[in-house]
């Protein structure tokens, strides 16, 4: 018998071809039904809130997310979970495991807490088993590389409440040190006893140890404080006693070159090399440069590991200079509509540069651009994870497109301006003097005016209740979410007449 005719081979397999066809999509799009898909949006979020790298801001959009929707936010008593302590799954608002598994699972976790993963999530989806340098493992009887369970990592309980569901969305932000020392500074002046000690932060950063006192009340906040705030331990040699004036020497990677500021591309053509690129070698056939901003930033196997086991823990790690294009990616990993990330920002202190591009301060001087080395030098774990989440943060970019991400960075912007001109008075954040409406005033701290916004008169009804969402600082909407979560209970007063009466 001859070969089957194009027609005949058609007649014959077209039909059963295509009820293969039908039962194969039948099945894929039950199974996706029954996954949650790829495309449902996702509702369970842990949001590290990092300090003075503009968490506040996504934290506005997390409370407005989950308050339309209805999602259960695990609450602080207060506004913190117990920072600067690790996070205790005791510190949740009406958490009780021995409810039996009774009580509703919590869909989002994002107030201020010192990260510890153990207290956050019951059974990680992720290993296990991960390989870390023995620096890391103090308490372990281990000195060298090798795969070890994670309830030895440093702080990590064995006992333990779990808050958060497995599959839950782990992201945090990281913003550049030398920004964020400029801030922290302000804020943290009367809180951190070196800041209080030192006139400036540039007599500060010109000699850290004449001022800083390594376990001191408050001096988390002078030196590596995102890395503080993620939870990991500290290189041996600076786990030294409170009141050593000086510490051993720093742990030295290798050498990143911070460029000027105004070198390399400037902010519209998103250049994840704009801020830095590796120093050359003597391998490289080139001499190692002199400059004052060339950073030792540390690749010795404890930053390494410590920054891998971030990478097994976080789906992403926003980054404040680029806070717009981390929105857009952090709507697309979720599946989220951009304008649920569309927002105002929050807790900006009056003359601070929160939301801008790293590449975009050409105009520093020399004496600032030094002073922005010697920041990031005396953070240098905060450094050492701004350079890896900012790198990671530009492979996503790569693979979203970047004409692509572009075209959605205007369109957000696009929209948060038209918000800004129709709800706000000035279209923009005002001085806090402005502002009497206690709804809307935000926490005032620290040396620095944070600044608030004041609502357009003459709104819709509709309008005027989204705009209020929109403008409500952390603390109030939090406050707002508790007494929404935990209603205050109504007692009756008793009739006294019919208590006397025979």
């Amino acid at each position: 018998m001859g070969p089957l005719s194009p027609t005949r081979t058609m007649r014959l397999w077209g039909p059963r071809s295509l009820g293969v066809a039908l039962g194969v999509f039948m099945t894929i799009g039950f199974a996706l039904q029954l996954w949650g898909g790829p495309f449902q949006r996702r509702q369970r979020l842990v949001f590290l809130k990092t300090h003075k790298s503009g968490s506040s801001s996504v934290l506005s959009l997390l409370h407005r997310y989950g308050d339309r929707h209805g999602l259960r936010f695990a609450l602080p008593a207060r506004y913190q979970f117990g920072y600067p302590r690790l996070f205790q799954a005791s510190r949740v608002k009406g958490y009780h495991p021995e409810g039996g598994g009774t009580q509703p699972p919590f869909d989002i976790l994002c107030h201020h807490m010192r990260f510890n993963l153990k207290e956050v999530s019951p059974s990680p989806s992720w290993p296990l088993l991960l390989t870390l340098p023995g620096p890391l493992l103090s308490h372990c009887p281990l000195t060298h590389l090798t795969l070890i369970p994670l309830t030895c990592l440093p702080d990590f309980k064995d006992q333990v409440l779990q808050v958060m569901p497995s599959d839950s969305f782990f992201f945090s932000i990281v913003r550049d040190p030398a920004a964020l020392a400029r801030s922290a500074f302000s804020y943290y002046k009367s809180t951190s006893s070196a800041f209080r000690k030192a006139p400036s932060l540039a007599a500060f950063l010109a000699n850290p140890r004449a001022f800083y006192r390594p376990g001191a009340r408050g001096d988390h906040y002078a030196r590596n404080l995102l890395w503080f705030d993620f939870g990991l331990p500290f290189p041996p040699e600076m786990r030294t006693k409170r009141g050593n004036p000086h510490p051993p020497r720093d742990l030295n990677p290798p050498q990143l070159r911070v460029l000027p500021s105004g070198v390399g591309p400037r902010v519209h053509t998103l250049d994840p090399n704009a801020v830095f690129h590796p120093a050359p070698t003597a391998a490289d056939g080139h001499s190692q440069t002199s400059s004052p901003i060339t950073l030792d930033l540390g690749s010795s196997s404890f930053i390494q590991w410590s920054l891998a086991w971030l990478d097994s823990v976080f789906d992403l790690v926003l980054v404040a200079e680029y806070f717009d294009e981390s929105l857009v990616l952090l709507a697309d990993a979720l599946c989220w509509r951009l304008d649920d990330v569309v927002g105002f920002m929050h807790n900006a202190q009056a003359g601070s540069e929160q939301g801008t591009s790293a590449g975009s301060d050409g105009g520093l001087t020399a004496e600032k651009r030094h002073l922005t080395a010697r920041a990031r030098a005396w953070n240098n774990l905060d450094w050492a994870l701004y350079v890896h989440f900012n790198h990671s943060l530009w492979a996503r970019i790569k693979q979203y497109g970047q004409s692509r991400l572009q075209s959605a960075v205007a369109e957000l912007r696009a929209r948060r301006e038209a918000l800004a001109k129709h709800c706000l008075v000035g279209g923009e954040a005002l001085d806090p003097k402005y502002i009497t409406d206690k709804r809307f005033r935000p926490f005032q701290f620290g040396s620095g005016k944070v600044l608030g916004y004041v609502l357009q008169s003459g709104l819709s009804l509709h309008d005027q209740k989204e705009c209020e969402l929109l403008a409500t600082p952390e603390l109030q909407y939090k406050d707002k979410l508790d007494a929404k979560q935990f209603p205050p209970t109504v007692t009756l007063p008793l009739k006294t007449s019919r208590l006397f009466s025979p």
